[in-house]
């Protein structure tokens, strides 16, 4: 009987995973170290984990798939919900074999019935089957097989034949009747928050977006607004996993039914399409897309409104899309400063929105606003008060723009320093990029201060 050769590891995937290491640890060692890292810098490392993942999965998945394609296995040794040849083969309460993995998985979502006789489980218990193991051992010694010592347990990347199946089902609802689609609508948001691997599975199929937006795509959007919010939550689901970020916001439909959804339906239909907003704009390309597309000012009005459940997510997605410096010009244009200075003011979102207004202060206009505003008075109360050195670090490096654009405010932060010293102790106790913008602001206090002598 010929041999069914064991396969090997291809030389590339091991010059692939060693380069992805290296480049992994050169990225935490640059957020450990630098002090002023960037969110692109931990956006990077977890585009590298994630292609690590990957490719860890396909060299297990290569080997099962050799297993299938070329031999045919007994079905008494293929799990029944994966349909694979069990590796780990364990019993279940009902005596019915599964692989662990797979039934875990069922089990961890919270279901207590045997998937194959539908019996109640009188406990949970996953028992391995040593008979079963042997006999697919001896099998596999047999046909010259390796198995792969194990199989990815509840990993994003576990996907069955059956997930599959039960994804094009649910799609094909969403073009069916109202009810149909509501049910799939609901289920599909519950799968993609409690399972990966059902996020994984819509980067494998080019029309899945498509048919999941399609009851939104009607002109109707806010009809139903139950309906609406389960679509939009799991676009949100969906936006989480690497390979959908492109997907989403590359379907010409997406992003305006999002942005739509962010000015209509329940509170948090809006605050989901924000939350998606801000996942999406983890890639660069994104960025610059959702901005031209108008997101911002609709983001900017359901931070205003101030509702707890969608100010953050709206702060969160602003700050993202206005590290793309295209985006902080539309930003201030649209209004944000005000809205930013006033929830300060008001000690809401203090920390998140410091960070986006010392991004803005590099505009002309913000810095314009911000003293038309009087936010020399509120900025020195913060260093003063705060506990946070981030805070006091971005309310100095705003007061020092204001300081360099505008002479009319150095009489104002000069009697701030004789009643108070607010900026001198920054000077002295701050981090060092707020050291760095103190002592500036003081020595430009200074020298115009002896000029005036």
């Amino acid at each position: 009987m010929a041999k069914t050769p064991v396969p090997e590891a291809v030389p590339c995937s091991v010059t692939k995973a060693t380069e992805l290491k290296k480049e992994l640890q050169r990225l935490v060692m640059a957020i450990l170290e630098e002090e002023d890292c960037g969110l692109e810098v931990a956006d990077e490392a977890m585009r590298v984990l994630s292609a690590m993942r990957v490719l860890k999965f396909k060299k297990t998945s290569d080997s099962l798939k050799v297993v299938d394609e070329r031999t045919r296995i007994p079905e008494e040794f293929r799990c029944p919900i994966s349909k694979e040849l069990m590796v780990d083969p364990v019993v279940l309460a009902t005596g019915q074999t599964y692989d662990r993995p797979f039934i875990q998985r069922w089990l961890n979502e919270g279901k207590r019935t045997c998937p194959q006789t539908k019996q109640v489980l009188a406990h949970t218990i996953l028992t391995p089957n040593q008979l079963v193991r042997e006999m697919i051992s001896q099998w596999c010694k047999e046909h010259q097989i390796e198995l792969p010592k194990c199989v990815p347990t509840l990993d994003e990347e576990v996907v069955t034949k059956a997930d599959r199946g039960h994804l094009k089902s649910l799609l094909q609802k969403m073009s069916s009747s109202l009810s149909d689609q509501k049910d799939a609508a609901k289920e599909l948001r519950l799968l993609t928050k409690t399972i990966p691997s059902f996020r994984a599975l819509f980067s494998d199929s080019p029309n899945a977006i498509p048919q999941l937006l399609n009851p939104l795509s009607s002109g109707s959007v806010n009809a139903h607004p139950d309906l609406q919010e389960d679509v939009i939550t799991t676009i949100l689901n969906l936006s989480i996993y690497d390979s959908n970020k492109r997907l989403v916001a590359e379907y010409p439909a997406a992003i305006p039914l999002l942005i739509e959804s962010l000015k209509f339906g329940t509170i948090e239909t809006r605050s989901n399409a924000a939350a998606a907003l801000f996942s999406l704009s983890a890639l660069d390309s994104n960025k610059l897309s959702i901005g031209k597309s108008g997101a911002l000012k609709p983001l900017i009005d359901l931070l205003d409104e101030g509702h707890p459940l969608a100010m953050k997510d709206a702060a969160s997605a602003i700050f993202n899309l206005c590290i793309e410096v295209e985006n902080r010009s539309r930003v201030v244009w649209d209004g944000a400063v005000s809205v930013i200075l006033k929830k300060v003011i008001d000690n809401v979102l203090v920390d998140e929105l410091l960070s986006i207004l010392a991004m803005l202060a590099s505009h002309h206009r913000a810095v314009e606003e911000l003293c038309e505003l009087d936010a020399v008075p509120a900025l020195l109360r913060i260093i003063r008060e705060s506990a946070s050195e981030r805070n006091k670090e971005n309310c100095v490096a705003i007061l020092h723009t204001i300081c360099t654009n505008d002479h009319t405010k150095w009489r104002e932060l000069r009697e701030d320093e004789k009643a108070n010293g607010t900026i001198s102790r920054v000077a002295e106790t701050g981090t060092s990029r707020a050291k760095r913008k103190a002592s500036s602001i003081l020595e430009r206090l200074n020298r115009s201060s002896s000029h005036t002598h």
